[in-house]
């Protein structure tokens, strides 16, 4: 009977549903691209890191990696982002580059506050209306490169370029359009994709990888540069940014996995791939915010199991503002390529007119 129900619900509800929005966003792209909604256009290189899958495929890091390659080469960058669940979201605000600790996470959110941690120069700009927000701060910070955070689907910001990042833990039978799965909109969308990179590959089968391209390669252009990345932790740091423990020290010690992150899994295997015991996990809503009564409950929490309490570097933005307490520790991550960075490079270079002989 439950069967029969699951099969009702499935292909006489949502199936329907998903047509329909897969159609709503479809028509959306064609108005675009014939012309019959405007785009605006800037004098300005706008790379675009956005995805097409509900929850997290690691967009930030891959922006903050973006961030140290393009201020290697001297340019000063402006990241848009939309400070989801920031006071900011529904205005506009502005973090210069390199603010370690003068800003507030309930006003900006807490992806800007760590962009912006690791910019030495630049700035980034907060709120929704993003085009809107270039268009009223472009002359007053001049940036040579704009990354678009999030924005695939942000199409009338005309771009240079279009990064499209998929998590490879996301099971297959998910790459189904919303409700019946988790495609914010459908894969043919990807005949506008640059290049498309694979988050966490190290954490999945080769098998697996190949059926997730092969799936991909039905719907992208041929010729574009396909990568595959890794997050790897380059130190472990209290609420300070105060280096604290190497990850080989993480072997068998107890660990507390404290998260408020979209894909809390990908955390718990990059603190199993150290040997950390974890004999916890609290576990909050993406973009939480930590109060007092939170740190309290942790603490006792981490006492009672005699662990240390690790979080993630986007929650540490959060949980500096509440507690100073050395016992709560961030995994600091850097993006690791294990393939295509030399073919997303190439294409950066023409984008940036940049001359390497």
């Amino acid at each position: 009977m439950v069967n029969m129900q699951n099969f009702l619900l499935k292909h006489l509800i949502l199936k329907p549903l998903s047509s329909v929005w897969d159609g709503v966003y479809k028509t959306r792209r064609s108005l675009y691209e014939y012309g019959l909604l405007k785009k605006n256009y800037f004098k300005v290189p706008i790379i675009s890191v956005g995805n097409i899958t509900f929850g997290g495929t690691g967009k930030t890091p891959l922006i903050i990696w973006l961030i140290k390659r393009l201020e290697s080469y001297g340019f000063e960058t402006l990241v848009l982002t939309r400070g989801y669940k920031g006071k900011l979201e529904h205005k506009s605000g502005v973090i210069r580059g390199g603010q370690k600790f003068l800003s507030n996470p309930h006003e900006f959110g807490d992806e800007p506050l760590l962009i912006s941690k690791q910019m030495k120069m630049g700035a980034v700009v907060v709120g929704k209306k993003r085009s809107q927000n270039l268009k009223k701060y472009f002359p007053i910070l001049r940036p040579d490169v704009v990354l678009l955070d999030d924005g695939f689907q942000h199409i009338q910001l005309y771009r240079s370029f279009n990064i499209v990042l998929f998590d490879a833990l996301l099971p297959l039978d998910r790459y189904k359009t919303a409700p019946l799965g988790y495609l914010r909109e459908g894969l043919s969308s990807l005949k506008d994709a640059d290049a498309i990179l694979i988050s966490r590959a190290d954490q999945v089968d080769e098998e697996k990888l190949e059926s997730l391209l092969k799936l991909l390669g039905q719907y992208h252009r041929k010729e574009i540069p396909i990568g595959r990345l890794a997050y790897e932790t380059t130190k472990i740091v209290d609420c300070f940014d105060r280096e604290i423990l190497k990850t080989d020290e993480l072997k068998g010690q107890k660990v507390m996995a404290l998260t408020a992150i979209a894909a809390p899994e990908s955390f718990y295997n990059l603190l199993e791939s150290f040997g950390a015991q974890i004999v916890a996990k609290k576990v909050y809503p993406d973009h939480y915010f930590f109060n007092h009564e939170d740190i309290n409950e942790i603490l006792i929490e981490s006492v009672k199991h005699d662990a240390i309490v690790l979080t993630s570097e986007k929650d540490m933005v959060k949980l500096r503002k509440v507690t100073k307490d050395s016992k709560i520790m961030s995994l600091n991550i850097d993006v690791k390529f294990l393939s295509g960075e030399d073919e997303l490079m190439k294409k950066f270079r023409k984008i940036l007119n940049l001359d390497y002989n």
